[in-house]
């Protein structure tokens, strides 16, 4: 990394880059954000982090590092949300357990204004069409801000 875009090390959340792609042609495009990953229970859940400068990323942190540590929560919390936001009636408990064994949790997004927003995959291919994905949005005090489909 350059000076440009210095790298941010964090003891609980690892390194962070500005995230960057590589076209076909070899031109590289930065993108908007930092970028690093997070070993969980449920394996590696990538982090996205809405900023272009550390001193943008800092102050994210500890948000970030707060959501880290209560996932097993968020998530249940995230699976009940899409559950319920999607469903005609109050979801059954069945249904609730079965989501959450089904939606997993792939990236922890952390926008500027401190909204969380998870998003999930759907690991069975039954409730979501392929390229789409739920998005659960949560708000800085970790209520459930809003469920939307993504792709």
């Amino acid at each position: 990394m350059s000076d440009q875009h210095p790298v941010v090390e964090d003891d609980v959340l690892g390194t962070l880059v500005r995230a960057s792609t590589e076209l076909t042609d070899g031109e590289i495009l930065t993108h908007d954000w930092y970028a690093g990953s997070v070993v969980t229970d449920g394996g590696d859940v990538d982090l996205m982090i809405e900023a272009t400068t550390h001193a943008e990323v800092t102050p994210l942190l500890p948000r970030l590092r707060e959501v880290v540590s209560r996932l097993d929560v968020l998530r249940r919390m995230a699976s009940d949300a899409v559950v319920t936001r999607f469903s005609t009636g109050a979801p059954e408990a069945h249904e609730l357990d079965e989501a959450a064994s089904d939606l997993a949790l792939e990236t922890i997004e952390a926008a500027a204004d401190g909204t969380i927003i998870l998003h999930l995959i759907d690991d069975c291919g039954e409730h979501f069409p392929e390229g789409y994905w739920p998005a659960v949005h949560l708000a800085p005090d970790d209520g459930v801000a809003d469920v939307t489909v993504e792709s």
